[in-house]
């Protein structure tokens, strides 16, 4: 979960990366930014963005992807 695989390769997913879209959902379609930050994390396969944010807290700690 909250992984991209190209050819084999494994990608941490990064809400970062999306932080331009996530200004658009906010003030163009009038979202919370929290409510941003969550579509952001389901776009990348996680509950929501505590889900993602433990997710990486995870990894960090343990130097494991976690299942």
């Amino acid at each position: 979960m909250g992984i991209t695989r190209d050819h084999g390769r494994q990608f941490l997913a990064d809400i970062a990366e999306l932080s331009p879209l996530l200004g658009i959902a906010e003030y163009d379609g009038g979202l919370l930014r929290s409510r941003a930050e969550d579509l952001a994390a389901q776009a990348q396969g996680f509950r929501d963005a505590e889900a993602y944010w433990q997710w990486l807290a995870d990894y960090v700690t343990t130097k494991t992807i976690p299942s």
